[in-house]
């Protein structure tokens, strides 16, 4: 199993937007190296002729039929809306493209 080093590190903190203070930056790194180690623990048991569980319980959950109805008009669904165009409901803008 390779090791987790700080550039690992790094560019995961970029692909999740998050900053670490180099203090922060070891606890993840032992943190994830730990998390490495149990999984590579997890790999030395011998898992030869177990079934995989699917489901926990043998019973199988009833379903419904799928029913598409309208409870209300789009009208109703922006009545209380606190920012609307004619038929739609305008949002906050939470992404920005870098």
């Amino acid at each position: 199993m390779s090791k987790i080093d700080e550039k690992v590190v790094d560019q995961l903190a970029e692909l999740a937007r998050l900053e670490f203070n180099p203090e922060e930056k070891k606890k993840i790194l032992g943190d994830m190296e730990r998390m490495l180690d149990f999984v590579a623990k997890i790999e030395e048991v011998d898992t030869s002729g177990v079934k995989p569980l699917i489901y926990p319980l043998e019973e199988e959950t009833p379903l419904r039929e799928d029913q598409a109805k309208r409870d209300y008009t789009n009208q109703d669904a922006l009545r209380n809306a606190p920012d609307k165009d004619t038929d739609f409901i305008r949002v906050p803008k939470v992404l920005d493209k870098k």
